[in-house]
C-alpha cells in the first residue's frame, strides 16, 4: 500500500504544482478571465486520464489469460520506461518548471481561449496519462485480493491535492528539490518491482522462457499471506519465489538507474563539503 501511496503522492503533486503555477500566474497578472479555459483544459485532462485507466482495467478482462498476461507485461514495462524518464526529467527541469510554464501561458494568452485550454490540457494531461498507466501497472503487480493498493493510490492523490492547495495559499513550504530526489529514488525501487512483475507476466504468456527456473524460494520463511510478506509485496512488489530472469532484470534496472539518479546529489554534497574550509585553516 505504501508503494502505491508514494506513486499517487509523487505523480499527483507534480500535476498539482503545474495547476498551482498556472492559476497563481493568471491571478497575479490580473487575468482571472482566463481561469475558466484553464479549468476546462484541466478537467478534460483528468477525464482522459480516468478514461484511460478504466479502459486498461476493464478492457483487458475480455481477453484470454495468455493475452491478458502479454498485455499486462508489455504495459508494465512501458510504464516503467515512462516513469523512469519522468523522474529524471523532473530532477533536471524542476528549477525551471515555473518559468517554462509562464512562457507557454503568455503565448497562449495572446492566441486566445482555445490555446489556453490546450496549454492546460497538455500540461496536466501528460502527467495524468503517465500516472494512470503506472498506477494500473503497480496496482496489478501488488494486488493481494484487497482494495489496499487502490486505497493507497487514492490517499496519495488526495494528499497531493491538499499539498498543492497549501502551496497555493502559501501555508506550507517544502524543499521540492529534495522531495523529488528522495521520492524519485523510492519510485525507482517501486518501478524495479513492477518491471520484474511485468517480466513474470511475459513468462506466463510464453513470450519469455524460464518460468520454472526459480532463482530461490523462501516462501516458507516469508509466506506471501503473512503480514510481513504482504508488507514487502505492497512496498517493494517482493516475490518470495522469483525466476532467474526476474532477478537479473530487477538488478540490471535497479542498480544502474538508482546510481545515475542519485549521483548528482552525492556530487553536490561533496562539492559543498570541499568548499567549506576547515576550522583551523587561515582564510
Amino acid at each position: 500500500m505504501f508503494g502505491n501511496y508514494l506513486i499517487g503522492l509523487r505523480e499527483g503533486l507534480e500535476a498539482s504544482l503545474v495547476v498551482c503555477i498556472l492559476i497563481a500566474y493568471l491571478v497575479k497578472t490580473g487575468r482571472r478571465d482566463a481561469l475558466r479555459p484553464i479549468w476546462i483544459g484541466i478537467g478534460v485532462a483528468v477525464a482522459l486520464a480516468l478514461g484511460f485507466g478504466c479502459a486498461l482495467t476493464f478492457g483487458s478482462q475480455e481477453l484470454t489469460f495468455q493475452a491478458q498476461e502479454a498485455l499486462g507485461g508489455s504495459l508494465s514495462i512501458l510504464a516503467v520506461g515512462l516513469v523512469t524518464w519522468m523522474v529524471f526529467w523532473m530532477r533536471r527541469t524542476a528549477r525551471h518548471l515555473k518559468a517554462e510554464l509562464h512562457g507557454k501561458l503568455d503565448a497562449a494568452l495572446q492566441m486566445g481561449t482555445g490555446a489556453l485550454v490546450a496549454t492546460a490540457f497538455l500540461a496536466v494531461g501528460r502527467e495524468g496519462l503517465e500516472t494512470a498507466l503506472f498506477v494500473w501497472a503497480s496496482v496489478r503487480a501488488s494486488n493481494d485480493g484487497t482494495h489496499g493498493p487502490l486505497i493507497g493510490v487514492i490517499l496519495g492523490l488526495l494528499t497531493a491535492i491538499a499539498l498543492g492547495w497549501l502551496f497555493y495559499r502559501g501555508a506550507v513550504r517544502i524543499n521540492l528539490a529534495k522531495f523529488f530526489t528522495w521520492t524519485g529514488g523510492l519510485l525507482v525501487v517501486v518501478a524495479a518491482g513492477v518491471l520484474a512483475y511485468g517480466v513474470h507476466d511475459l513468462q506466463e504468456a510464453e513470450f519469455l522462457g524460464g518460468l520454472q527456473n526459480k532463482a530461490f524460494d523462501i516462501s516458507g520463511a516469508i509466506p506471501p499471506d503473512s503480514w510481513y510478506g504482504t508488507l514487502l509485496k505492497g512496498v517493494l512488489n517482493f516475490q518470495p519465489d522469483p525466476t532467474v530472469v526476474q532477478v537479473v532484470v530487477w538488478l540490471l534496472y535497479l542498480v544502474p538507474t538508482l546510481a545515475l539518479f542519485l549521483a548528482p546529489s552525492f556530487r553536490s554534497g561533496r562539492n559543498i563539503r570541499t568548499a567549506v574550509p576547515p576550522s583551523n585553516s587561515r582564510v
